[in-house]
């Protein structure tokens, strides 16, 4: 294996080993499931703008974060499904990071929702109120944090490096 494929390689993996620590940290404040979640981890969904690395990163983070929190396995499917097509988007919107936020967002305020109705027998809110919590909590996540990530790393040199 060449050196940058090397380098993808363990970027990806600490950036999934960090969404998933991220998400156990929410999940200890009830944050992480639910009709009302900031998950911590969300502000990563900014890293593809970075790297395309951080798009199977987030998605094997995501998958494994859930997997740890005892999510029912259609939202470990779903969720993470829903955090790939944001990622992508992401990735998609790289040369316009101000932007590069909204796909995460509205992925999740879309997909999360439908998991939350058909698998938590708890969550017994309409799909478009859950659309207004999940994507609120999405707006704090990847919009403000996130582009607060995203400002502290734009200049940094070996960040910048890893398109």
């Amino acid at each position: 294996m060449n050196r940058n494929k090397t380098l993808k390689l363990v970027n990806g993996g600490m950036i999934a080993a960090l969404y998933v620590v991220l998400t156990v940290l929410a999940a200890q404040f009830n944050l992480a499931n639910g009709a009302i979640q900031v998950r911590f981890s969300e502000t990563l969904t900014i890293l593809p703008v970075f790297t395309a690395a951080a798009v199977p990163g987030l998605t094997v983070g995501c998958v494994l974060a859930n997997i740890l929190i005892a999510s029912p396995v259609w939202d470990v499917v779903l969720g993470s499904l829903a955090t790939l097509i944001g990622a992508v988007g992401t990735r998609l919107l790289k040369d316009r990071p101000l932007l590069a936020w909204i796909p995460p967002v509205i992925s999740n305020a879309i997909i999360v929702p439908i998991v939350l109705i058909n698998f938590y027998p708890d969550v017994t809110d309409a799909w478009w109120f859950l659309v207004l919590t999940v994507g609120a909590g999405e707006v704090i996540s990847c919009g403000v944090l996130g582009l607060l990530l995203w400002k502290a790393l734009k200049n940094v040199p070996q960040i910048c490096g890893m398109k």
